[in-house]
C-alpha cells in the first residue's frame, strides 16, 4: 500500500520539485537541477526538465528551452553550462570552464527531442519557427564541427561533453588506471580545459589532438535528435533541411555500424584507427534509443548483456557493469545508477517491443525514489541515495509510466 500510495502521489512530487528548483533572471526562466549542488543551467538537464513539464506545464518547458538557446555561439555551439546567478557555489565560478558566464564545452544533443516533445503537446508552430534556426545551428555545428573527417561520427573533447563525467570509458585517453581518485580525474578534466583556451577553442586542428573519442551514447542520440529534426523541419514545411538531417542521421548510422560494431556491441572508439574502449558501460543500449540496432542485435543485448550478471543488480541498471575492474557502487559514473540513463534504456527497450524488461527497470526506478528519494545517483548494490539532493532527473520516471 505504502509503494501504492508513492506512484499515485509521484506527479505531484515531481511537480513540486520542478517548481522550488525553478528560477528566474531577467526575461528568461530556467529550472536547477538541485538548488544546493547544481545551482545553475545545464545543457541535457534542460531537455530533460522540458520533458518532465510536458506532463504538466508546457509553457514552462518552452521557457526553459528558450533560456538555453539564448547563449548559443556564433559558431552554432550551445555550451553545457550557463553561469545565470554567479557566487554560488565557490566551486563552479572560480573553474568557469572556460568562459566568464557559460562554459565551452557541449553535451549530449537532446534538443530537438525536447523540443518536438512540447510541440507534440500544443502543435505550437510558432514555439518551433522561433527556435528552429538555433536547432539548425547547433546540429550543423555538430555535423560539421565534430567530425573533421568526415567519416560521419561525431567527436567528443572532454568526458564531461558526454554528461558521463568519469565515466571509465574515458580512462585509456586519460592515461588513467580503473582503479584511482576522483581528484586525479577531475584534474585530467581541468587540464583538457586549460588547453581548449590554449587551442582558442579551435576544435578541428587543435583541440582534438589532445581527447578525441567517438562515443556510442552521443553519437546515438545524435540520430534520435536529427530524426526529431526531421518531423520539426517537415512541420516548417522545410524540405531541404528535411532531406539533409534524414541523409545524416543514416550516415551516423551506418558510420556507427561501420566504425563501433563488433560481435553484436557497440563501443565507443579513439584515435585515427578506431581502437575500441572495450569497457562494458549502460553505452552498449544506447543504439536501442535511436533504433540503430536490428531486432537481432537488441535480442542479444539483452539476453546477454542486459540480463547477464554484471548488470543484474539489486537494484537496476548500473552504468557500468560491476565485473569491470572500475566498478564501484559509489563512484559517480563508476557504477551507481542515474534515473536518466534508466528512461534512455526503458525507452530503447520500449522501441524494439521488450516491454517486460522495461517495466523491470520502471519498477526499479520507482522504488529507488520510493526508498531514497529524488537523489543524483543511487548505489545499485542497496538502493541507497547518494550525491545531490532534490534531483530533478528522477522526474523522467513520468515519461516511463
Amino acid at each position: 500500500m505504502r509503494y501504492n500510495d508513492f506512484v499515485k502521489n509521484l506527479k505531484d512530487k515531481i511537480y513540486s520539485l520542478m517548481i522550488q528548483n525553478r528560477r528566474t533572471h531577467g526575461q528568461f526562466q530556467y529550472t536547477v537541477p538541485s538548488p544546493d549542488s547544481y545551482p545553475f543551467q545545464w545543457l541535457w538537464d534542460s531537455c530533460f526538465h522540458a520533458i518532465i513539464y510536458s506532463y504538466f506545464d508546457i509553457e514552462a518547458g518552452k521557457r526553459e528551452l528558450t533560456a538555453l538557446v539564448s547563449k548559443q555561439f556564433d559558431d552554432g555551439m550551445i555550451p553545457h553550462m550557463i553561469y545565470w546567478e554567479k557566487g554560488e557555489p565557490a566551486d563552479f565560478p572560480k573553474i568557469q570552464w572556460g568562459k566568464e558566464d557559460t562554459s565551452t564545452i557541449t553535451q549530449p544533443p537532446m534538443l530537438a527531442y525536447a523540443v518536438w516533445r512540447i510541440y507534440l503537446e500544443d502543435a505550437d508552430k510558432m514555439f518551433l519557427e522561433s527556435i528552429y534556426p538555433h536547432l539548425k545551428k547547433f546540429y550543423l555545428y555538430l555535423i560539421n564541427k565534430r567530425d573533421p573527417r568526415q567519416h560521419h561520427l561525431i567527436g567528443i573533447i572532454n568526458p564531461d561533453e558526454s554528461g558521463e563525467d568519469n565515466s571509465p570509458r574515458f580512462d585509456i585517453c586519460l592515461s588513467l588506471d580503473p582503479l584511482h581518485s576522483m581528484d586525479e580525474n577531475f584534474q585530467k578534466r581541468l587540464d583538457l580545459v586549460s588547453q581548449n583556451k590554449n587551442c582558442n577553442f579551435e576544435i578541428k586542428t587543435c583541440m582534438r589532438n589532445f581527447f578525441w573519442i567517438k562515443d556510442v551514447p552521443f553519437n546515438s542520440i545524435m540520430v534520435e535528435n536529427l530524426d526529431c529534426m526531421v518531423e520539426i523541419a517537415k512541420v516548417l514545411g522545410q524540405t531541404e533541411d528535411e532531406n539533409f538531417f534524414t541523409e545524416n542521421a543514416k550516415l551516423i548510422s551506418d558510420a556507427m555500424r561501420r566504425w563501433m560494431l563488433e560481435d553484436g556491441i557497440f563501443w565507443s572508439v579513439y584515435g585515427l584507427d578506431y581502437k575500441k574502449i572495450k569497457v562494458k558501460s549502460w553505452a552498449a543500449f544506447a543504439p536501442l534509443f535511436a533504433r540503430i540496432c536490428t531486432k537481432k542485435e537488441a535480442e542479444k543485448l539483452v539476453n546477454e548483456y542486459l540480463l547477464n550478471d554484471g548488470f543484474n543488480t539489486n537494484y537496476l541498471v548500473p552504468t557500468v557493469d560491476k565485473l569491470e575492474p572500475s566498478f564501484d557502487p559509489q563512484g559517480f559514473w563508476r557504477g551507481p545508477i542515474w534515473i536518466a540513463i534508466n528512461w534512455f534504456i526503458y525507452k530503447g527497450l520500449k522501441n524494439y517491443g521488450f516491454d517486460e524488461e522495461a517495466k523491470k527497470i520502471l519498477d526499479s526506478s520507482l522504488a529507488l525514489l520510493e526508498k531514497s528519494g529524488f537523489r543524483e545517483q543511487f548505489n545499485p548494490t542497496t538502493g541507497e541515495g547518494m550525491g545531490a539532493k532534490d534531483f530533478t532527473w528522477g522526474g523522467l520516471v513520468l515519461d516511463m509510466t
